[in-house]
This record gives structure tokens, sequence and C-alpha cells, in this order.
């Protein structure tokens, strides 16, 4: 035994290692001819070849897909860059080569550290450039049967039971990553504690690997292990070489070939060898959410389920005891994947448990349904699939009923706010005694990290403090008092409040108790401003949101227009009061009445503009001691 935990220490330390390694080191950078080194100043106008990476994807503001690229100008390059596209009437499909001509430009990083922007998606996917077409031509189109598989597949099942609930089961089968779910079932999903089930993943994996095992246990090994092995290698390249894909074929691979040699594999030694040999050779994956995630997880239902289970057994009678495995294993993911979602998400699941319950009866055997769906969706004729497939039609739409029902109770997303690192690594300390069953002495000291990280991030989280917010000429505030929090917007527009959305959100403001708009409002953009906020204020024929000496108030937080200062706002939040200039002509105003040398009477102000190199002087000039938020 003390053999074995010496084995299993020096490989955790090895992760560990791989890990830091990953985190510190593994982020992508863009290579030497990567089309990022041949941005001209001023811009002008490429040429750029190469191969789609994927098929075009559709968003309400237009389409994208993204290109690796391998000329710019008929010189060899080696990179990726992202094409947009200005309308989506262009067919382009994975796999296709071709030419494009557009101007060559580096995405927008985002708006706040907490909001990162295309910038840091590409940057995740190995581009660090946007190309605008002008137009595009297909050079050549070579067979892809893989690809086509994949489109067919979705394409079928979408054809035989509906847009929706085929693209539910083509996930089912391929994984999110590879069909594009509606936005509002990917979401439902998500705040229900499901987003599981979309991913592909070790559950998935479990589903086709244990169909394959059951029917043909009685095989000889010879036949038995190819045939595993085949479906392990269509699984993978269904889903795509992700990280939680590779996780779960290596996994299950590494105990595959342990059990038909005679011996028992240990599941805890076959995680660290898979983890550690897959950062050995892709070490940035430390770095994927999927990879974080998948690995916490099956370390949750390794390490903390087994134990859980028997306590759960202790405390139920005899005839429950088989509720015990269905409470157990979302339970120990859960809490072994907390951190990784306050870390990454600033928000967790508050009926994920309830909702694993209700699912777990019926994602199962329509996992393996699906994939049977689109056995048949591939070699029957169309006509017959909607018959066919009318019973897996209705249990993947009870799964979705399931899942939207429950996205939409009270408080069904609990927002905590972004916590910084180190509150995120106590809280780990904290909890890991727990997960693990350490002694009774090691479970009370690890109290002490614990409310510490939680002391840490509510009084951050109840502070009073302003938050200032620009993006693409649109300014934000966001003013914060005891975990309340109201929002000033110098536009009205959806993009803006897409964008306050997020920024609430991230904050940990699932409601804000008022908005103030400086520009008129749609009426069709008005019900997105009126679900953030309790109480909304927008200018109206011309006239200001609030006139002179009124005032826009709640609970520690007001804004209001003073009668002696055109144009300016004073905001408080519990006790700071500071000046807003939304305009220029505010600041204009300013420059008329305020006398060098006079008091600051504000904690600071706020420029919802980007002032001029001579007002920043002047300002800095005359308000030597106040704060600036947006100069």
């Amino acid at each position: 035994m003390s053999r074995r935990l010496s084995v299993d220490g020096v490989a955790l330390c090895l992760l560990v290692l791989l890990v830091l390694r990953g985190l510190l080191w593994g982020a992508p950078t863009p290579s030497r001819s990567d089309p990022s080194r041949l941005i001209q100043t001023p811009s002008v106008a490429v040429v750029i070849s190469g191969r789609l990476v994927a098929d075009v994807r559709r968003f309400p503001s237009g389409c994208s897909v993204l290109l690796e690229v391998d000329r710019v100008e008929g010189h060899r390059a080696m990179g990726r860059t992202e094409l947009q596209l200005p309308n989506c009437a262009s067919t382009l499909l994975q796999g296709w080569r071709v030419q494009a001509t557009g101007v060559l430009r580096r995405p927008m990083p985002g708006a706040h550290p907490l909001l990162p922007g295309s910038a840091e998606r590409l940057a995740r996917q190995g581009s660090w450039t946007r190309l605008r077409l002008d137009s595009i031509e297909v050079l050549r189109r070579p067979p892809t049967p893989l690809v086509d598989l994949r489109r067919d597949v979705a394409q079928r099942l979408q054809k035989a039971v509906g847009p929706r609930r085929g693209a539910f089961l083509s996930a089912l089968v391929l994984g999110s990553a590879q069909v594009q779910l509606p936005e509002d079932v990917r979401q439902a999903f998500r705040v229900a504690g499901l987003s599981h089930a979309l991913a592909a993943s070790g559950f998935h994996l479990s589903v086709l690997l244990g169909s394959v095992l059951m029917l043909a246990r009685h095989w000889a090994p010879c036949l038995r292990l190819p045939l595993a092995g085949l479906s392990l290698l269509l699984f993978v390249c269904l889903a795509g070489a992700q990280p939680s894909v590779v996780r779960a074929v290596l996994m299950a691979a590494i105990a595959l070939l342990i059990r038909e040699s005679g011996h028992h594999s240990r599941p805890l030694g076959v995680l660290l060898l898979t983890l550690s040999g897959m950062l050995l050779f892709r070490p940035g994956w430390a770095l994927s959410i999927g990879f974080q995630l998948s690995a916490a997880a099956t370390a949750g239902l390794i390490l903390t389920a087994p134990r859980l289970e028997q306590a759960v057994q202790g405390c139920l009678p005899d005839c429950c005891r088989g509720v015990a495995a269905a409470l157990s294993i979302p339970i120990a993911a859960l809490l072994w994947t907390l951190p990784l979602q306050l870390l990454h998400f600033g928000a967790m699941p508050l009926y994920a448990l309830l909702a694993n319950l209700l699912v777990a009866p019926l994602l199962a055997p329509l996992t393996l349904l699906a994939m049977l769906s689109a056995l048949l969706a591939l070699v029957l004729p169309p006509s017959v699939l909607p018959l066919l497939l009318w019973p897996v039609q209705q249990m993947a739409g009870l799964v979705m009923a399931i899942s939207i029902w429950i996205s939409q109770w009270p408080g069904a997303q609990l927002l905590t706010g972004r916590p910084q690192g180190w509150v995120v690594a106590l809280l780990v300390v904290g909890l890991l005694p727990w997960l693990l069953r350490a002694s009774a002495w090691s479970r009370r000291w690890a109290l002490l990290p614990m409310a510490t990280a939680l002391l840490a991030h509510g009084l951050l989280q109840l502070s009073d403090g302003l938050l200032a917010v620009e993006h693409f000429g649109r300014h934000w505030l966001l003013a914060r008092h005891r975990g309340r929090a109201a929002l000033v917007s110098t536009h009205g527009d959806d993009r803006s409040c897409r964008m306050a959305q997020r920024i609430a959100t991230v904050h940990g403001h699932s409601r804000l108790d008022w908005v103030m708009l400086l520009d008129p409002v749609a009426t069709d953009v008005l019900p997105c401003w009126q679900a953030l906020a309790h109480h909304v204020e927008a200018p109206q024929q011309g006239r200001p949101p609030i006139a002179k000496g009124k005032m826009l108030r709640s609970d520690g937080l007001s804004v209001h227009r003073p009668q002696h200062r055109t144009g300016s706002l004073v905001l408080r939040a519990g006790w700071q009061r500071w000046q807003l200039l939304p305009r220029p002509q505010a600041l204009w105003t300013q420059q008329g009445q305020q006398r060098s040398g006079s008091p600051q009477v504000f904690t600071g102000t706020w420029l919802g503009f980007k002032p001029s190199a001579p007002q920043r002087r002047w300002l800095l000039q005359h308000w030597a001691g106040s704060r600036f938020i947006g100069l």
C-alpha cells in the first residue's frame, strides 16, 4: 500500500508540474510567419489563401469562419485568421481551399479583463487577425469524408425531427462543438447545470463503449478488443480531438487493455497517466476550460463519489439505497468543478442536483437512441425517418422541456461574481480535505481557508465603488453598493444592452436597481433593458432622462442633475460622490465655470466620451486631486 501511495504521489507531483508549465507557458503565440506580422499601416487590401478549418457559422451580427493560412500576397505564411462575411449568402464548407481578398486587422480586445472579446476568443484558437472580406473565390473542393459524415448526420436528424430537437440529438452524438445549437437551448442547459449532456465527454463514450462491450460479451477477446478499439476511434472521429474527448478515449483505452490482459486497473493511476501524457504533448491544454472541467469532474467521480455513496447509503433505508449512486455522482462532480465554475463564469447552477436527478434516467437511453438514430439517418430513406424516430423525438423534447423549465425557476443561476485567483485557490485548499475524506483534524483546519475565501469575496461584492467600461465608442458606468448595483449607459441600442447584461452578470448582479440611458431607446430594444433592471430611465421627445433638480434613486444609489451645472450629473454610491460628464458640452460648461484651484468636493469624475489632448491637460491641471474614469 505504501509503495502504491508513493507512486501515486510521484505521478501527482509530475502532473502538477505539467499543469504549471501549461498555465505559465502554454498559451499559444503567433509564429514568425503568422499573418499578424504582415498587418500594414495604413490598412490596404491583401490576398490570402488557405484551407477552411470549419463550416461557416451564422450569428445575429453576420457570419464568420476560421481559415488556415498558407499564403499571403503569394508569400508563404503559417497561421490562422478569421474571415468575416458581410452576408451569409456564400456557402463555405470545412476543408475547401479558398482565396480571400480584404483588409487584415487585429481583432478587438475585451472591454474589461472580466469581459473577454474577440481577440481573446481567437487567440485560444491560434488566430490573431481578422479579414473583412471584399471577395472570396473557391480554389478547390477536396474530398472530406469525415466532415461530410458529421454534416450529413446533423442535417438529416434536423430534417427528420425538426431543427431544435434535431440539433439536440446531433449534439448527443457529435458534441456541441460540432453542432451549432440554438442559443436559448444552450443557455437553458447551462443554467440548469446540464452542460455536460451537450459536450462530448466520458459519459457519451461510456454509453457507446458499454453498449458495444455488452453486445460482444460472448465474443473471443481477439474480436472483442478490436471492436472496442473501433468504437473508440469512431467516437474521436465524430466528436473531434477535443481535450475532454481525448481524455475519455485514452482512459477507456488504457483501462480496457489492462482488463483484457487479466489485471485490475486503478482509476486514479489511469487518470494521472492520461492527464500527464496529454499535457506532455500539448501543454496548452492546461489553459482549456474543457480540459480543466473534464479532469476535475473525473477526479471527483473517482475520489469522492464512492465514499459519498457509502455515506448516503448509511442514511437511507434499504429500499432506497439505489438512490445513493444517483445522488453521489452529480454531487461529487459539482463539488469538484465548483471552483472552476466560479473562476471562469462567476456563477453556479442552483438546481443542478435536482436537474440531474430528473434527467439522468432519460439521458443515458436517449444518448444511445440518438446514436442509433444517426445510424438510421445515414442508411434509411428520409421519407421513413420521421415515423421511426418519433419516440426519440418525444424523449428529446421531454429532456429539453425539463431543462428549459428548470432554467426558468427563480434564482436558477446563482451569480457570485468572478472571484480573484487567490480566493479560488483558498477555496480549493479548504475543500480538498473534505472531498478526500481526510482526518477530522485536517477538515477542521480546512474551514479556515474556506471561510477566509468566502469572507474576502463577500467583502468585495458588498463594497462600494464604480466600474467604467468603454467599447466601440460606447460607455457604461456600473455603480455598486452593498451587493446591489445601478448602471448609466451613453447608448440605448441592442448592442449596448447586451454588453450591459454581461457587465452586470460577471459582477454578480442578476437584476439592477435602475438603469439610466443617455440616448433614446428603440421600442423593440426596451424589453432588453427592462429585463436587466427594475426601472429604466431614457430620454423622451428630446428631453433628458431626468430634469434639473430631479433624482433617480434606490437605497444607497442615486443620480441627479444639479440645477447650477448644465449637462453634468452627480452620482452617489454609498459614501462616494462622483461627477458625471456624459458629453463634451458638459465639460465645456465646467471649463467656463471652474476656477483654477477650486476645492474638490467629488470622489472623482467620469467622462462618457474620449477627451481631446487639450481637454485632458485642462482636467489634469484644474482637478489634479480628483480620480478620473475614462480619461
